[in-house]
This record gives structure tokens, sequence and C-alpha cells, in this order.
């Protein structure tokens, strides 16, 4: 397998492309060059995704390496009211969350028919399936990710592609923990609020995608995986 992993620089991404080393050739991006260049990769491209230049590129860089496993990993989180939203923060958000992993996609896919197999991994997020306030903007986002894996999922089937979303809760990360500080809450009520009282690790999430990649999960396609320690069940 030829796997690239996006925003693996760090956090779920990292944790990732470190447990898909024993199934497959890893290829990583990220916009932190030192952090991929620490990584022990088949390769690397450093890229930011919301800039359409470098994103094309990485694209290239795609088709360059005959890749067949995608896991669309980065995301960016911005946390405040609809009346606060501006413009420059909504075109950011939805390039980077949503617009790049359509256009990732569109790169693998041709590579993938043709050799009747692929896996595509978008992780999204449990606010995409219940909705957080104060984040509509990163809900609505994942929650297109959801659709996306959907429709490509009924769509890239005869092909012996699979497409898939995880919706992890919240992860024991940095970016977990900064949202957290952006939010309105503290990290003891955040936890009275998820049935397991703990957070979900990155390796959890890593685990998860080297199932659903693998010839196992071969009849898992177009599903919306929740990864949450139950938050999503109810309180």
């Amino acid at each position: 397998m030829n796997i690239l992993v996006t925003g693996a620089s760090k956090g779920i991404g990292r944790a990732i492309a470190e447990n898909l080393k024993a199934v497959g050739q890893v290829h990583v991006t990220g916009r932190n060059e030192e952090a991929l260049k620490s990584f022990d990769s088949a390769g690397y491209f450093v890229c930011d995704l919301a800039n359409e230049d470098e994103l094309i590129q990485l694209g290239e860089f795609i088709k360059e390496n005959s890749i067949d496993v995608l896991v669309n990993n980065a995301g960016e989180y911005i946390y405040g009211g609809i009346d606060e939203v501006n413009l420059s923060d909504l075109n950011h958000i939805i390039s980077v969350n949503l617009k790049a992993p359509i256009y990732l996609m569109n790169c693998v896919v041709p590579y993938m028919k043709s050799q009747r197999f692929g896996r595509i991994i978008n992780i999204g997020s449990i606010s995409g399936v219940m909705g957080e306030a104060h984040a509509s903007l990163y809900s609505s986002t994942k929650a297109g990710l959801i659709g996306l894996s959907k429709a490509a999922g009924l769509e890239l089937a005869e092909f012996g592609i699979t497409v898939n979303t995880i919706n992890p809760g919240w992860v024991d990360t940095e970016l977990g923990k900064s949202s957290i500080e952006d939010s309105e809450f503290s990290e003891d009520e955040i936890l009275e609020c998820i049935p397991q009282r703990r957070f979900v690790k990155p390796e959890e999430v890593a685990g998860l995608v080297k199932y659903l990649i693998s010839a196992e999960a071969k009849g898992i396609t177009g599903q919306s995986i929740n990864l949450c320690a139950g938050l999503s069940v109810g309180i």
C-alpha cells in the first residue's frame, strides 16, 4: 500500500502515520517541515491546504507516488458564535476541512480505479454528528465529510474502493486541549459529559484507521463511525 496522511505533523495524524508503517509505505504532509522530516516516512510534502497552489502541487505528489490509501486528517477548529463569523475564517476553514479532502480524493481516485482497490478515510468529528454550539463552522465542515463519504462510498463501491468517516470525540491532543481553552467549559466539566469520563487517545483513532484499510473491512463503506467514549449516545 502507498499511503498518504494529511496533517501528520502531530496529534492524531502523527499517530495514524506511525501506526500504518506496519502495513505500507507511508507518505506524510503538513505545514511543519521539521516535524515531517523527523518522521521516518517514504516521503513528505510540506503543504498548507488552504493555499490553492500548494494543494494542487500536493495533488501532483499524490499522482507521482501512486497513492492508494488516503487519510484526510488535517483540520482546523474555530470557536465563536454564528453572529461573529467573518468571511476570512469561513473561507479558511472550508478550504482546509472540506475543499482539500474533496480535491485530494479527486486526485487519488483515478489510480484507485485503475487498480480496482482503494481506501479513503476522512477524519471528521463528533461535532459534525451532534453539533457544537459556538463551533458552527467546524461542525458544518465536519458534517460535510460525512455526506462526502456516503456519496463517494456509493459511487466508488463497484471499483473496490471504500470511503468512510471516523468521528472522534474529545481527543487527548494539542488541538483538543486548545479547543477546551477556547470553550466556556473547564476540562472537568467536559469530562463529566463524556460517559467513559475520559478523552480518546490518538492511538485509538489510528487503530481504527488501520482496521478500515484492511482486507477484513472491505465490506465497510460510506459509513460514519463515532469514536467518542460514548459521547454520541447521550447523557
